[in-house]
């Protein structure tokens, strides 16, 4: 099947009617599976042993690998103390960046209970996109959902934003099937950006930290925005520092925000190859 690659500037120009889209439209499934169709990507629920996760994708070439996206951590507070009652991002980042590749395969995987229902089901409760979403029950679901999701065989590249970042590069530790890495703003170490912002620490939380010696041989790049208050670039240093720069690439991308659009200079950020030297 032949797949009609779309310039940057289409790309560009869906991402802003996304943006513009949220000031009349308040339903953001709504909105997130009218980007989906505009580039291609097909949407199926995964259900895995604790969470159904929302998927979209684009496989057009079992040959070569499929670039698997992590949504970030969406809307999960309303406020500092206030957990908010559905995570469903209202501007998902992580999906924009996935219609923004013109790659042949593209996998596209929410967080849990991210676009699901409503009504939600009565498992998405939530501590799990709060205290809980770094949690080994989480990190599995989502590993069984990239399993139901890939066809047998196919090498994958991994992409995260945010909390997403986390997520994938745990999982880049726990497969064998991953060729490299990117992550975009992402959290590489909770317990440190915990800590800058002054919240609780969270027990069950993985840290992306903890495998980055395990990931020392995995070709792969952590960009970071320059004005990045969220998750500043000393992050992704932080991890570089732990995994060795052997592999480990970090790009401090000018004027980027943690919510700055990422998609519309994506597929220029595409161009750079995660490689060891």
């Amino acid at each position: 099947m032949s797949l009609r690659l779309l310039t940057p500037g289409y790309y560009q120009l869906i991402v802003l009617v996304f943006l513009l889209s949220a000031c009349v439209n308040s339903d953001s499934r709504e909105r997130a599976a009218l980007l989906a169709k505009k580039t291609g990507l097909n949407g199926r629920d995964l259900q895995t042993t604790t969470f159904k996760i929302r998927s979209w994708q684009r496989i057009s070439d079992l040959t070569q690998p499929v670039r698997v996206y992590i949504e970030g951590d969406g809307f999960a507070w309303v406020s500092r103390t206030q957990p908010s009652d559905d995570p469903t991002p209202r501007q998902p980042t992580g999906l924009m960046l996935a219609a923004a590749d013109p790659s042949a395969n593209v996998l596209y995987l929410a967080r849990p209970c991210q676009f699901i229902g409503p009504p939600l089901p009565s498992g998405c409760s939530a501590t799990w996109w709060t205290d809980n979403r770094f949690s080994e029950r989480v990190v599995q679901s989502m590993n069984e959902a990239l399993s139901q999701a890939l066809p047998s065989g196919m090498q994958i590249e991994l992409t995260g934003y945010s909390g997403g970042g986390a997520i994938a590069t745990l999982l880049a530790g726990r497969r064998h099937d991953v060729r490299s890495l990117r992550t975009v703003a992402g959290n590489l170490d909770v317990d440190y950006v915990n800590n800058i912002h002054g919240v609780s620490t969270m027990p069950g939380a993985l840290s992306a930290l903890g495998v980055a010696a395990q990931l020392s041989n995995l070709p792969q790049i952590h960009f970071t925005g320059s004005e990045d208050t969220t998750v500043p670039p000393e992050v992704a240093r932080r991890f570089q520092q732990a995994a060795g720069e052997r592999c480990v690439q970090v790009e401090d991308i000018r004027g980027m925000a943690h919510g700055s659009d990422w998609a519309a200079i994506w597929p220029s950020l595409l161009r750079q190859q995660p490689v060891c030297h």
